[in-house]
């Protein structure tokens, strides 16, 4: 059985748009070509998972308008690569991270989308794509993390909103 205290607690975002179509951003200053993921962070001590769902989109694409649409069932893992690993002060002790994946249907403006939303900067650049191409273009050690967010929310990129 995994111990799940090794792993950081973190939350991440699909945002569908009204086609089904899903957010991407390309990671501030990050070379490609998997430098494109989804909206994620990690949870405040004593956080509610959605609050921090809510909280991250919000700090990483200025994106308020948003309607609850999933959450995975269970948590999802990855582990850390080792070439991270070669500092321990960014990780904490930790040698990956656990998931908890929430799906939103965007109901504001494109307009509304803001990555300079916050301080820290995590996007450069974004775009709408098809939920099929995360495993792409995300990098190599998160993709069957991305493969179950993917298997979970499959449904959800057929529906359009009315």
């Amino acid at each position: 059985m995994t111990d799940l205290s090794l792993y950081r607690p973190n939350v991440g975002v699909v945002l569908f748009n009204a086609e089904g179509r899903v957010w991407y951003g390309r990671r501030h200053a990050t070379p490609g070509p998997h430098n494109w993921q989804f909206p994620q962070g990690g949870v405040d001590e004593g956080e509610d998972l959605l609050a921090a769902a809510l909280r991250e989109l919000r700090e990483e694409t200025g994106v308020t308008s948003v309607e609850f649409l999933a959450r995975t069932d269970d948590w999802i893992l990855y582990d850390f690569p080792p070439e991270a690993m070669n500092n321990p002060k960014a990780w904490r002790g930790f040698v990956g991270q656990r998931q908890q994946w929430f799906a939103f249907r965007f109901t504001g403006q494109d307009s509304e989308i803001d990555l300079q939303a916050d301080d820290e900067i995590e996007f450069d650049a974004w775009r709408w794509g098809a939920l099929s191409e995360a495993c792409e273009l995300i990098v190599p050690f998160k993709r069957p993390a991305y493969e179950q967010v993917v298997a979970a929310f499959a449904h959800l990129a057929a529906q359009k909103s009315a």
